[in-house]
């Protein structure tokens, strides 16, 4: 499949099968994850895969977005790890390189018949303590991963998008 289709087919699943994910499947996108770019290669992210009744059972004590999944990952950034800019001390790369590390799992699942959502919607020092991460670890986002159901539909927004001279400016 052309990268352009593979893109525009990948929606926010918010209804999951009942059916586990085969481990080979669950470990091309693992590894799809690991070789996403991050700043100087320094690798902050940190990815838990959930998928025991305790800890599934945690993440829908913290939000109603797990929709089924079998499975939930969630990424975390290292922040005794992540790229500062020298120039502006402020600026720091971790949660960009978290973000285009689970982008890479996301789009990986797609191409192999999986379904994902990304969340936000949970409370992230709850959910850092409920799952007992290490003070330098910071919760980024849980994605929920599984097979589709099979009356999965995207959202009434998926398909609304901004023409490209809306947010692309040549100067």
């Amino acid at each position: 499949m052309e990268f352009i289709e593979l893109a525009k087919k990948r929606y926010s699943v918010r209804k999951y099968a009942n059916k586990p994910i085969e481990r080979e499947k669950l470990d091309l996108v693992l590894e799809a994850a690991r070789v996403a770019p991050t700043a100087k290669n320094l690798q902050p992210q940190r990815i838990y895969v959930i998928q025991s009744a305790e800890g599934l059972a945690k993440v829908d004590a913290l939000t109603p977005c797990r929709f089924g999944a079998p499975t939930v990952l969630l990424f975390t950034n290292n922040t005794d790890e992540e790229w500062n800019n020298p120039l502006e001390t402020s600026v720091r790369a971790g949660v960009e390189d978290v973000s285009i590390v689970a982008t890479h799992a996301m789009l990986e699942a797609e191409d192999l018949g999986l379904g994902t959502c990304w969340v936000n919607y949970f409370p992230n020092t709850e959910l850092e303590k409920a799952f007992g991460l290490p003070k330098n670890e910071r919760s980024v986002l849980l994605m929920p991963i599984g097979y589709p159901a099979s009356d999965a539909a995207p959202g009434p927004n998926h398909a609304a998008s901004k023409k490209t001279d809306e947010f692309v400016k040549f100067i």
